[in-house]
């Protein structure tokens, strides 16, 4: 019996050891594992007339690495795209697989003069497919013009809000804060951010993307 036990034990033990080393090497795996995002938009997050380095997903990816989130954010802008757009393009443009989206839709319906009803239906929907599909959705959310009168202004301007309170998700109430407006942050036509913009952009909205984060490394 002492003779056959030296090798069955040595056995064992390679065994054991193989088998402790591999259990060792699962969390540093899952870590290396990025997050998954989609920037669901339209022009705002496609980059319009920008290189596309400077579009607003690349640059935030980089903001967030440099953090040391370990994230990969894909671009779904589509310039000119509405809620609708977006709606109907929204199984394609976000793959099985997704951990999060960031919705950016709305603006061109508020340009276009569209029934700030029909853009909230549209982003609900766009908001309750994702759930489905259980992927969590950040909303970035837009102001109407002050041109188009106090009533669309307030039921436009409610949207966001109301849609990030029912659904409860962490919403950045203004994409284009702190670039609106700003002549030297935005291209000639007045709406669309330079690549400067883009940066004001990613650097005030990368709180809000965080703690989207956090909810999903919580899930």
């Amino acid at each position: 019996m002492k003779r056959q036990s030296g090798p069955f034990m040595t056995i064992i033990f390679a065994c054991a050891a193989a088998l402790a080393a591999l259990i060792s090497t699962l969390p540093a795996q899952a870590q290396t594992k990025p997050i998954r995002l989609v920037a669901l938009g339209d022009s705002l997050s496609a980059g319009y007339n920008l290189p596309q380095q400077a579009a607003f997903p690349v640059v935030l990816e980089k903001a967030l690495k440099a953090k040391g989130h370990n994230v990969e954010i894909t671009n779904a802008g589509v310039s000119g795209d509405t809620s609708s757009g977006g709606l109907d393009r929204l199984d394609w443009s976000v793959p099985d697989g997704t951990d999060g989206v960031i919705l950016e839709l709305g603006a061109n319906d508020m340009l276009r003069g569209l029934d700030p009803a029909g853009t909230r239906k549209n982003l609900e929907a766009i908001v309750e497919r994702l759930k489905s599909r259980n992927i969590p959705v950040m909303l970035a959310g837009m102001y109407a013009s002050r041109n188009l009168g106090p009533d669309y202004v307030q039921k436009f301007d409610s949207i966001y809000p109301d849609i990030a309170k029912t659904y409860d998700l962490v919403l950045y109430p203004f994409f284009l804060d702190g670039i609106a407006g700003e002549k030297s942050l935005n291209l000639p036509d007045g709406m669309h951010p330079t690549a400067k913009g883009v940066e004001v952009i990613v650097e005030r909205i990368l709180p809000s993307v965080e703690s989207f984060l956090a909810r999903i490394a919580q899930r």
